[in-house]
């Protein structure tokens, strides 16, 4: 009985070591054998990750990571696929461990605390968390938000963000969590909820395609930087080294400028809507002297 438990102990270690030694092969080695890339996408994060009318994930975070695709391609010197798959704010940083996703390319905040998960690249975008909120409700900063309630997505650093502010400032505000920021906004919009905290680009985003912009409003006050970067998987140093050259190539070659452009300050699907953001002083100093070391 001993000799038997022992040989299923034996045979239940040996097949974790062979699930986490084929979980841990590098993504390159894996691509090249493939010829697929798996690419994780937002379906409703305007304008850096979103379905066109034709249901193709589009967007500032994608093209960047098309053009990794293509330094991948080079590379390894061989025709690739690309592989979408959705995924969502709480369902992003498994799916990149599990190697389910090779790219996340969407709206995710590279923290310390996530580094110690997942990689991430140098930031390709800053944004700062402010509100969206109905433009009668009177609501114009965190404060006014004392017993009321606020929407957020789940999974999110804004989630935690208000969290730690509701404590801080004793608000003793109810948080919704939605599964998506469209769901979100829904909330927002339908009454449900008196303020939407998230970034504040996927704020202007959505509230541009409205179809009544006019309704709501982002408050003022931002309540903290999120610089957001192309999440992909840790201790991979040959895709570490592939991916920092492409996003830095892209940034000190000014293609990244050309890519801003066509998502913040031109007409986008599916809508044709502009946003018309320009780059702020923040992004445009960090593409200065581009890195990946933030503070945690």
């Amino acid at each position: 009985m001993n000799a038997l438990r022992r040989a299923g102990a034996l045979a239940l270690l040996l097949s974790i070591a062979i699930a986490g030694a084929a979980r841990a092969e590098p993504v390159l080695d894996r691509v090249a054998k493939s010829g697929v890339v798996n690419i994780g996408y937002r379906d409703s994060s305007p304008p850096f990750s979103y379905l066109d009318a034709d249901r193709r994930p589009i967007g500032y975070s994608i093209d960047i990571c098309l053009n990794i695709v293509e330094a991948m391609r080079q590379s390894l010197r061989r025709p690739l696929e690309v592989r979408y798959v959705p995924v969502t704010s709480a369902t992003r940083m498994d799916a990149v461990i599990k190697g389910e996703v090779d790219l996340e390319c969407g709206t995710t905040t590279s923290t310390g605390e996530r580094r110690q998960k997942v990689a991430f690249t140098v930031p390709t975008y800053i944004a700062t968390t402010r509100l969206l909120v109905k433009a009668d409700s009177g609501i114009a900063s965190i404060n006014d938000l004392a017993g009321k309630t606020v929407v957020t997505t789940r999974g999110t650093t804004a989630e935690k963000l208000f969290r730690e502010a509701d404590t801080r400032r004793t608000l003793r505000a109810r948080l919704v969590e939605a599964k998506d920021h469209a769901e979100s906004f829904a909330v927002l919009q339908s009454g449900q909820a008196d303020a939407f905290i998230m970034d504040d680009v996927l704020l202007y985003s959505l509230r541009a395609a409205s179809g009544t912009p006019e309704r709501f409003a982002v408050t003022r006050e931002p309540l903290n930087i999120e610089p957001l970067a192309i999440m992909f998987a840790k201790d991979d140093a040959a895709l570490k080294q592939l991916v920092d050259r492409e996003v830095v190539r892209l940034i000190v070659g000014n293609d990244i400028h050309r890519i801003y452009r066509r998502w913040f300050e031109s007409p986008i699907p599916p809508k044709g809507i502009n946003l018309g953001l320009t780059m702020s002083y923040l992004l445009r100093d960090s593409f200065k002297a581009p890195t990946d070391w933030l503070p945690n």
